[in-house]
């Protein structure tokens, strides 16, 4: 199986694979930070438009960033899969501008949640007089070699009353960045569902046959389902993945449209 799957590999996707392997290797070689995570991911992962690690470069850089060799297997697994159908359908440039916005749109879409996210963050403080310059500072601080500083600046900030607790879920919305493939790789997979939709998958779990395009709309009303439950200690960007699978929709239409 892995045998033909290497041998059937395309160009621009065996490129990918290359440049994501060595991505990851390089984020083992970098080392983790004293608060457990690794240096790179922190550098070019995707932070919050209002985070002040927000950096442009991380809206390209964060989708060749795994945080372990479960994440970036099964982004690569998916990639190798599904990706070189659609890469011998529309040729290598059309297909690696297909990745690129699935990635981009991916990361913007993942950025209006977690802004509304942060909004409601903030609104749960109400009235009290926080100065969230003090928050934003503290975030700009690093765990856990400033942890006293982050502590005073956050209690400095909640003095009027505010919650300690939300301050500190603001200060973690802004300090977490989102890495990985995913989006860009849920765009390849809403593409080979529009374009090879009775093509049949064979399930790992229950081990049953189902054609692509009902694959592609389960796996989207998961996503969808777990991105709006936001169950505490989930740490999947599911909103990213959506973002993926709608830019990828809606580019699709836009070549079919305009015959390209």
């Amino acid at each position: 199986m892995f045998g033909n799957l290497f041998r059937n590999m395309t160009p621009v996707v065996k490129n990918l694979l290359i440049l994501n392997v060595l991505m990851f290797l390089m984020t083992l070689a970098f080392g983790h930070t004293a608060n457990g995570g690794y240096i790179l991911n922190q550098k070019l992962g995707l932070y919050i438009f209002s985070s002040p690690e927000f950096n442009p470069y991380q809206l390209i850089t964060h989708m060749f960033m795994h945080g372990s060799w479960s994440h970036i297997f099964l982004n690569m697994f998916a990639l190798i899969m599904f990706g070189p159908a659609l890469e011998n359908t529309w040729g290598a440039k059309r297909f690696l501008v297909f990745y690129l916005v699935s990635g981009l749109g991916a990361a913007l879409v993942q950025q209006g949640a977690s802004a509304y996210h942060l909004h409601q963050l903030m609104a749960q403080v109400g009235t009290f007089n926080v100065d969230w310059g003090l928050v934003k500072q503290a975030a700009a601080l690093q765990l856990p070699e400033q942890t006293a500083q982050i502590e005073k600046l956050l209690n400095q900030a909640a003095n009027s009353g505010a919650d300690f607790r939300v301050l500190e879920n603001v200060f973690y919305a802004l300090k977490t960045p989102t890495i990985g493939a995913s989006g860009a790789v849920f765009g390849i997979l809403l593409g080979f569902g529009m374009l090879f939709p009775n093509v049949k998958l064979l399930l790992l779990f229950p081990p049953i046959p189902i054609r692509a395009k009902y694959f592609v709309i389960m796996y989207g009303a998961i996503e969808l389902f777990s991105g709006i439950s936001n169950q505490p200690g989930d740490n999947v960007a599911h909103f990213a993945h959506l973002g993926g699978m709608i830019f990828g929709f809606l580019l699709i239409k836009f070549w079919q449209k305009n015959n390209h």
